[in-house]
């Protein structure tokens, strides 16, 4: 019988009548697998592991394997063809193959039937067995190359800085991977922490710095490629950045101009600063070097984004003494020009002051019913501007033009305007001047004074001038007189009302002082013939208006012609006599006459009135020869008309 548990086999004696047998039974075959069990362990999908089974015979019989089969996703056999005998102790290699088809763990078996024959008391006994071998694997992805973060993004940096950034680098696969290569490209792009080889195990990750430090001003790209036996063979990770200039304070304005500032006044004007360059820029402190300029309104530190302006701020200057001042706002920061120095300057003034010049105006004598004009200068002899709001006159008989309102005066200028004095009546008269400005003295006075006097007369003498006759085209001149009685008195002018009659003498305006006379001459120069007459009327300022009476008579101008005769010639064969005239003794003479003439007398018709004329003849004989002229030269004196 078998005992469970044992591969051998007992032997039970049976008591038999008549006779004992003896005999022994044969164990039958027996399958072993070695080993009994097969775990391929972690296998990456797309690969196939493979591991080998010693199929055995370990009992004292031959067995056959009649089957052999295999269960399981990914799981195979090869090796084994049945039918195949085994001999007692015999093993046969068979290999089992695990390709996962998917990730996760994987289990199946193996199944070996073996047929096995005995013989017993002579008889034939048939046994089966199976054999099983248990498979079991995992499926693993392969290995796989994760970069966290996936690119790089440094932003923007000044030139010259730098800022670094870590990269983890993870094997997400479910197999090691070995990173063998690591190339990294773009301008100012480093990387450091991170040495090839480097073998990361399934789910391990290392860590790396990205350093960018940009070497001018603009973008900049780069990249990191990895190289390694991962699924993904080649893993690149970009890199990106920008460069920017250094942060560059400006102002404006550039510098500030407070002109001319009152002494105890103040002025402000306000100023604003920029950060022109490509960082942020912080300001730290403002300083001022003169006593006479203050900031208000900078707030510090203060920081200013690229291309970003500060409020407006001020800068007051406030002149404790006149004169010209200076000084300088510096102000610190980090930018690339770490002081920024802004030019002050100003001047301090005394407040305005304003003279007159003259002081006062005296008109002197001025006749009643009219008037007379000075001028008046006032100047601003301080050191700020003045303006004049207003100008009051006390007293009626005077007047101011030309001076406009308001009128401002720069330190030094000048304005100039009329006084006008005009009385009503005869006597003294008195005023004052106020000009109103907001110079520090805010009203000056300025004293007129004047006389009325009573109007002059004017008498002319003679009161008529009669020319008598008067040849046409000539002239005839006549005195006359003007004189002034009660007061002076001026002419400005004198009217003729002929043009035969005219006045010289005389440069007007003229003045006549009381009891004084002007002499001037009268002409008459008639045109035509016949009676002539006009007026003579002046104009002045005197109480009256004389008017001087004008006659004459145009006469017709004499006729004149010389008579010429002259002793006749002796000589024989004459026929006739030329007349030639000359202006001077010695010539040249011009012949008169047309034709010899037969006479030894000629009227000359053709003179002019004043004109001297000199006279000579020749004699002509029948051949038409002519003698040498006569001698000496008859002179003729003709009147002026």
């Amino acid at each position: 019988m078998r005992v469970h548990g044992s591969q051998f086999q007992a032997v039970k004696c049976i008591a038999i009548p008549f006779f004992i047998l003896l005999f022994a039974v044969t164990a039958f075959g027996q399958l072993t697998a070695n080993p009994s069990a097969i775990n391929f362990g972690n296998v990456p999908l797309g690969t196939v592991a493979t591991q080998s089974v010693a199929i055995g015979n370990s009992a004292g019989e031959s067995l056959t394997i009649s089957r052999a089969s295999i269960t399981g996703t990914g799981f195979s056999l090869s090796g084994l063809t049945s039918p195949v005998t085994l001999s007692p102790g015999q093993s046969l290699n068979v290999t089992v193959a695990f390709s996962p088809q998917s990730a996760g763990a994987a289990t199946g078996s193996i199944s070996v039937a073996n047929g096995s024959e005995s013989r017993h008391h002579g008889s034939r006994t048939n046994k089966t067995s199976v054999l099983t071998v248990s498979l079991s694997g995992n499926g693993t992805s392969s290995g796989l190359l994760v970069a966290n973060p996936s690119s790089v993004s440094i932003g923007s940096l000044v030139v010259g800085n730098s800022q670094t950034q870590s990269v983890t680098l993870t094997n997400s696969g479910g197999t090691s991977v070995t990173v063998s290569q690591a190339t990294t490209q773009g301008s100012g792009f480093s990387m450091s922490g991170l040495t090839p080889p480097v073998a990361l195990a399934a789910g391990q990750s290392t860590s790396f710095s990205v350093t960018f430090a940009p070497l001018a001003a603009g973008a900049a790209n780069g990249n990191i490629a990895f190289a390694s036996n991962a699924s993904n063979s080649t893993l690149n990770v970009p890199l990106s950045g920008s460069g920017t200039g250094p942060g560059s304070l400006s102002s404006t304005p550039t510098a500030l101009n407070f002109n001319s500032v009152q002494t105890g006044n103040n002025q402000t004007l306000t100023e604003t600063l920029t950060n022109s360059g490509g960082s942020s820029v912080t300001i730290t402190q403002a300083a001022v070097t003169s006593s006479g300029f203050a900031v208000n309104g900078l707030n510090l530190p203060l920081t200013l984004a690229p291309s970003q302006s500060s409020p407006s701020f001020n800068v007051v200057f406030a002149p404790q003494s006149a004169g010209a001042a200076g000084g300088t706002l510096s102000l610190t920061s980090n930018a690339s020009n770490p002081t920024l120095n802004i030019p002050l300057s100003g001047t301090g003034v005394t407040p305005g002051s304003l003279t007159a010049n003259p002081s006062s105006l005296n008109f002197g004598n001025v006749q009643t019913g009219n008037n007379q004009t000075l001028s008046e200068t006032v100047t601003n002899v301080g050191g700020s501007s003045v303006t004049i709001s207003q100008d009051t006159v006390t007293g009626t008989a005077f007047s101011v033009t030309g001076l406009n309102f308001p009128s401002t005066l720069t330190s030094g200028e000048s304005i100039t305007f009329s006084v006008i004095f005009t009385p009503s009546s005869a006597g003294s008269a008195s005023a004052s001047l106020a000009v109103a400005s907001n110079a520090s003295n805010p009203t000056l006075n300025i004293s007129l004074s004047g006389t009325g006097t009573a109007a002059g007369q004017l008498a002319v003498a003679p009161a008529s001038s009669a020319f008598g006759n008067v040849v046409v085209g000539t002239s005839a001149n006549l005195p006359a007189t003007l004189s002034a009685t009660g007061a002076s008195v001026t002419v400005t002018s004198a009217t003729v009302s002929s043009s035969e009659f005219t006045l010289s003498g005389l440069s007007f305006p003229v003045t006549i002082a009381a009891g004084n006379n002007v002499q001037f001459t009268l002409a008459f120069t008639p045109q035509a013939t016949g009676a002539g007459s006009g007026t003579v009327s002046f104009a002045s300022n005197a109480s009256n208006s004389p008017v001087l009476s004008l006659s004459g008579t145009g006469t017709p101008a004499p006729t004149y012609s010389v008579l010429l005769s002259w002793t006749a010639s002796t000589s024989s064969n004459i026929v006739g006599y030329n007349i030639y005239r000359g202006t001077a003794s010695a010539g040249p003479y011009a012949q008169i006459n047309s034709s010899p003439n037969a006479s030894t007398t000629y009227t000359d018709n053709s003179v002019v009135d004043g004109q001297t004329y000199y006279y000579v003849t020749t004699a002509v004989n029948s051949n038409n020869q002519e003698s040498a002229y006569s001698t000496p030269p008859q002179q003729a004196v003709i009147p002026a008309p």
